[in-house]
Parts: C-alpha cells; structure tokens; sequence
C-alpha cells in the first residue's frame, strides 16, 4: 500500500509541476512522415488465422528493427522514428492484435500470445533476427520474447516498459476504469476533430502520456488519437496485470537500452532502474528529463540519435546526443 501511495503522490507532482516545454520538446518534423507513401508499405499478413495491419518498409539486405507499441496505441506512435532509421534498416511496426486496423487475435489476449505473434510475423516477413523496440506494454512484450525466444532478438529497447509496478496496482479498479473509457470511446472519437485542434483539449486527452500534449502538431495528435477505442483495450490490460516475469529478466542476455522520461505517469520511473538492476550488466539506462511516457513522441530527435547509435552497436549510445546522459 505505500508503494502505491508513493507512485500516486509521483503522479500528481508530474502532473501539476511542469515548468514548460524547451525549445527541443516536441521538435519532430510533420513532413518527415507525411510524404511518406505509407499506403505502399502496409498490408494485412496472416498471422496465427487472424489478420495483422502492417508496414513494413522493405529492403531484405538491411538489418531489420521491429517497432511494438503500448496499451491503447497502434503502428502510428512510432510515425516520428520510422522515417529516420528505415534509411539504414528495414522498419516493421504492427498494430498488434485488438489494436488498430487488426483482428482480435483468435486466443484470449495476454503478453506471451503477442510476442508469440510477433515472432510468427518475422516468419512471414523472412526476418530472423531484429533489433527490437517497445513502448510501455509493447516493451514487457518484446522483453518476453526476448526471454521466450532469445535468437529473434539481437538488441532490445525498453521505452518506458510495463511489467514491474504494474504488479503492485489495485486491480479492479483500474479495469473498472478501463471499462468505463471502452464504454465511452464511441462519444470521444465522434468529437476527434474538436480535440486535436484545441490546445487545451490536447492536454486534457493525453495529459497522463504526453508530458505537454499542446505542443503535439494537429496532424500527429489526430494519428496518435485514432488509437482509442479498440477492442482489445480492456483485455489487454487484464494481461498486463495477470503475468510476471521479474524472475527471469536475469536471463535477457543480448544488449539492452531502457529509455525513460523522468515525468512519467502511467509507469514511474523508478521502473527503469529496477529494470537495469533485475536484467544485468548488459543493460544500460538512459532518462530524458522533463519527458512524460512517450520519449520517441516527446523528443524525437534525441530519441531518433539514440535509437541509431544503440542498434549499430555503440557501446555508449548516449555520446555525443544532447540532452541524453546515462541515468
């Protein structure tokens, strides 16, 4: 109970303490993926007997990275990184089961079933190994299957990653709530619009994610907001909450980068460090200050330099990034 007190105490003081934004928040460029001829790169690949939404930006002679986003997202939240790096690497982001534009998957959802999804994908993709990227339950995703299936995963980043406090969370309640935003998800996405082009209505909406979602552009709030409402939301967190594996994170043996923002407030940031602690020396653990539960939406740019110097294998990803310092 007073780890939970703790981590409500943390929430309301980074929700109500925020300086302002710096000039190098929020400071992605919209045309880097709106002249992207998305449409050319994604399909629906069976996977398992259900369809999964995919883009996939091609080029089987680059090193592949694979994108999985978190709790109520979908391939969208990663539109500020592909771009970048799908110049050296072939990107693949999904939209997993229950989320976006795919199927509910044909078992109850839980984390092992996404990354045993993930890894059927790779096979239909022919990628063998990847470097692989997740955010929030996308992270306890591909921490599993780098537990599960430690040869498809060459590299791992964990972005403010579900899977440890979320252990310690009153359960009902939680659902509950989520069942009431599934139940109310029709009135909001029938009012997107309106939401996307107020400031004020932008923080409202992702205040508990974005550190400073008025400073989000309109385009990329409407791609990130078209999330909302999928069927697989309310399950989704029924496995987060229902599965462990604290207990092995010891056994993670490829490099691993764990990205933070230090104002989180859907996953603390102590989070981080116990995950560096738990995985080992192979892990190393950065912390983008002033920073909410989205680093890749929130800093781009730095996320972006990280992101490339960590999968092409630098040992000290962080050099020469501004802003960016081992925690």
């Amino acid at each position: 109970m007073a780890t939970v007190r703790r981590q409500i105490v943390a929430t309301v003081q980074n929700g109500l303490l925020r300086p302002g934004a710096d000039a190098t928040y929020a400071d992605g460029d919209d045309a880097s993926w709106m002249q992207v001829d998305w449409p050319a790169m994604t399909r629906r690949v069976e996977v398992l007997g259900r369809w999964v939404n995919t883009v996939d930006t091609g080029g089987a002679d680059k090193p592949a990275l694979i994108y999985i986003h978190g709790l109520g997202g979908n391939w969208q939240n990663w539109l500020l990184s592909i771009p970048p790096l799908m110049r050296t690497h072939r990107v693949v982001a999904m939209d997993l089961p229950g989320f976006g534009l795919s199927e509910l998957p044909g078992e109850a959802i839980s984390i092992q079933g996404y990354a045993r999804v993930v890894d059927a994908l790779c096979d239909m993709l022919g990628i063998e190994a990847a470097a692989v990227v997740g955010n929030s339950m996308g992270g306890f995703i591909g921490a599993e299957l780098a537990l599960s299936l430690p040869t498809r995963v060459e590299r791992l980043v964990l972005v403010s990653a579900a899977g440890l406090s979320i252990e310690d969370q009153p359960r009902e309640p939680l659902l509950g709530a989520a069942r009431l935003l599934s139940a109310n998800a029709r009135y909001f996405i029938e009012r997107r619009d309106l939401v996307v082009r107020r400031p004020r209505l932008r923080r409202a909406a992702l205040q508990t994610v974005i550190r400073y979602p008025e400073k989000l552009s309109v385009p990329l709030t409407w791609e990130l907001l078209s999330g909302v409402g999928k069927p697989g939301y309310v399950d989704a967190l029924d496995a987060l909450m229902s599965y462990s594996f604290r207990e092995r994170l010891a056994e993670i043996a490829m490099p691993v980068l764990i990205v933070w923002g230090r104002n989180d407030m859907l996953v603390p940031v102590s989070d981080s460090r116990r995950f560096e602690e738990l995985i080992g020396e192979n892990a190393r653990r950065v912390v983008f200050d002033d920073t909410g539960h989205a680093p890749m939406i929130e800093r781009p740019t730095r996320f972006n330099e990280l992101l490339r110097a960590f999968v092409s294998g630098e040992t000290v990803p962080e050099a020469g990034v501004t802003g960016v310092h081992a925690a």
